[in-house]
């Protein structure tokens, strides 16, 4: 029998859209996880180029990457500025609307 030849799935292949980086972004929030939450604000910055969202965010690129790293515990004002920097904006909706639906 052949083996199969697999490679590592890296996320930020797939997040070509501002619908993909809000739906994954979004999903993260849902699971309540900050430290998801943090990967998935990494992913989607280095899907859009680490660099350029650090420049926009006003911060340095190399405190970013150590920001959203797993062992990363960004402040909530640079998650505010990271979010703004992606094109991102969060929006509240009471607990209870989700089951509604």
């Amino acid at each position: 029998m052949a083996k199969t030849q697999t490679r590592p799935w890296k996320v930020v292949e797939y997040l070509e859209t501002e619908e993909d980086m809000a739906a994954y972004l979004e999903a993260a929030f849902e699971d309540g996880d900050p430290k998801l939450i943090t990967a998935a604000l990494g992913d989607i910055a280095r899907a859009k180029g680490m660099a350029q969202i650090a420049q926009e965010a006003g911060l340095g690129r190399e405190s970013l990457y150590k920001a959203l790293s797993p062992e990363g515990n960004p402040e909530f004002a640079t998650v505010l500025k990271v979010i703004q920097a992606l094109g991102l904006r969060l929006h509240a909706a009471p607990a209870d609307a989700a089951t509604k639906q």
